[in-house]
């Protein structure tokens, strides 16, 4: 069903015939462009996902930002400073306003943070080590610290600022659960101070936005886009999704697959790679006493560090790295890529070795081995489903029957964040660039309120915990570093996850289409010249 947003407070002709109106310049420049997968939700606090919160920062704007070389700049605030070791003062752009018309003030922002922290929320981590947020009057925000936080301003990145009125007005005080399949009006309509305004929504088929002239990027030079409208057409299949770039249907693609970058080099199209801060992993169930999709009855064998070690060297990642990514990764030692700050360089990745892993799994009392359940995504890292069918293929040789389930990841994820799996593919990106980040969501132990550990099923380590919470306090950039580095090769030691490449961004556009691509894999419309 076609959903429209009505940002006339309900008046769906104002905004219908205006955005008719608005399409039908002549001038307008339209950038059409294709992913392999929709947004799960319109609202930013449902879904800690990249590619979810970079589309969707394109119409919602965050205290503190990112430019093109991922330096943080100001964003809805113009200056920031640190008052005392656990408070900070933001003070805010004057004269913003949402998409409806309404001013932009800091009551916005204590509402935000306060839904943020509702129970469906998916981004309470950005909040770890916030005591209280404030406002001290319309346009000064405070934020108290649990403890001295070093890279608060980091965290901010994804903070996307709601309008308090219109959230209030339309029921969508509070964020749905989407694991649960529960949606309110945030969930596919967007009322957002950012620079393009959502004009209709069609999920999995369309999605139209169209510029934002009143956006204050456009004045101070952080954006400096002609693009008017822009058209999101998800397009499942690779080739697919190649041929209507070829073809002109479409201006972009993201991302392109790896096999596919010397023939789109040779019709004279954009190609745009380099590597990426995201780390794609396997995530084993270690918290229940028996697995939900195994033959193993009464127990539960990743809870064995021998089992899990098992599954690791079974498999040969520098093939897949070379075979199935065809260069386009590079295999992973710990849960960082090397560009974050905590990667220690002196880690190395656990060798491919299936007899080791067929000596473990009978050690473990696994001589015949076992069957799993295999969930991955077929529409969210670059060729997942091909590399979890390879890497079924390989624990078959030690004697794991897998039995893999690919789904598009509006489906995908809903399933494996409410922990309805067995072993998983997953990827992360730290949004802050800093280790602290991947610990807090994928290896500290998960607490009451899904703070910290939201990706985790079971895997807890007094170390690591202990190691993060130390760096979170300490200010001496080195000391913190050395602990976050602590922290991950204790997790390696552990095999707490099985870490498998670091992939590379690949995006593909036509000749007269002029991007910029950021290692955080995010797409600003704002920075798009079509010619």
């Amino acid at each position: 069903m076609r959903t429209i947003s009505r940002l006339c407070h309900g008046l769906k002709a104002c905004t219908l015939a205006g955005a008719l109106l608005w399409a039908g310049t002549a001038q307008a420049v339209t950038l059409r462009w294709s992913n392999d997968g929709d947004i799960v939700s319109t609202d930013p606090y449902n879904f800690l996902e990249t590619f979810a919160l970079s589309f969707l920062g394109n119409v919602y704007d965050t205290l503190v930002t990112r430019d093109r070389d991922l330096k943080i700049v100001p964003g809805l605030a113009e200056s920031w400073r640190l008052v005392t070791p656990d408070t900070w003062e933001f003070k805010l752009r004057r004269g913003v306003k949402f998409h409806d018309g309404t001013p932009f003030t800091a009551a916005d922002v204590v509402f935000s943070y306060r839904r943020i922290l509702s129970p469906g929320s998916d981004l309470k981590s950005l909040f770890a080590s916030v005591a209280s947020l404030e406002a001290k009057d319309d346009y000064t925000v405070i934020i108290h610290t649990k403890e001295p936080d070093p890279i608060l301003p980091a965290d901010l990145t994804d903070f996307d600022i709601l309008s308090k009125s219109w959230a209030q007005a339309h029921q969508a005080e509070g964020v749905t659960d989407i694991r649960k399949g529960t949606e309110n009006y945030a969930n596919r309509h967007a009322n957002g101070t950012g620079a393009y305004i959502l004009v209709s929504r069609e999920p999995d088929v369309r999605t139209v936005l169209r510029r934002n002239p009143d956006w204050w990027g456009w004045k101070t030079g952080l954006g400096d886009s002609n693009v008017d409208e822009v058209v999101f057409t998800p397009i499942k299949h690779d080739s697919t999704r190649l041929a209507a770039m070829l073809s002109g249907d479409v201006d972009m693609m993201y991302s392109l697959a790896p096999q596919d970058i010397e023939h789109v080099k040779q019709t004279g199209a954009k190609v745009y790679q380099r590597p990426e801060i995201r780390t794609i992993y396997l995530n084993m169930d270690q918290m229940r006493d028996e697995l939900l999709e195994s033959d193993v009855k009464g127990r539960n064998p990743f809870k064995d560090r021998r089992v899990r070690l098992a599954l690791y060297q079974a498999i040969d990642e520098d093939t897949i790295v070379a075979k199935i990514m065809r260069g386009a990764a590079m295999a992973a030692t710990v849960m960082v890529v090397p560009e974050v700050t905590g990667f220690d360089p002196a880690a190395k990745r656990l060798g491919y070795d299936p007899e080791a892993s067929r000596r473990l799994l009978a050690e473990a009392g696994y001589p015949n081995g076992f069957s799993i359940g295999f969930d991955c995504p077929n529409d969210r890292y670059v060729n997942d489903a091909l590399v979890c069918a390879a890497i079924v293929s390989m624990w078959a040789k030690v004697g794991v029957q897998a039995h893999l389930t690919t789904r598009t990841k509006s489906l995908y994820f809903p399933k494996v964040l409410s922990r309805d799996t067995t072993i998983y593919m997953a990827g992360w990106s730290p949004v802050t660039l800093d280790a602290l980040n991947t610990i807090d969501n994928s290896l500290h132990t998960r607490n009451a309120d899904n703070s910290v550990g939201r990706g985790n099923i079971g895997y807890s380590s007094p170390v690591v915990d202990g190691l993060a919470e130390q760096a979170r306090r300490e200010l001496d950039p080195v000391k913190r570093t050395r602990l976050l580095q602590q922290a991950l090769d204790q997790a390696l030691a552990d095999v707490a996850t099985i870490p498998l490449h670091y992939q590379q961004v690949v995006w593909a556009s036509r000749a007269g289409v002029d991007l910029v691509q950021r290692a955080d894999n995010v797409f600003a419309w704002y920075w798009v010249h079509i010619r």
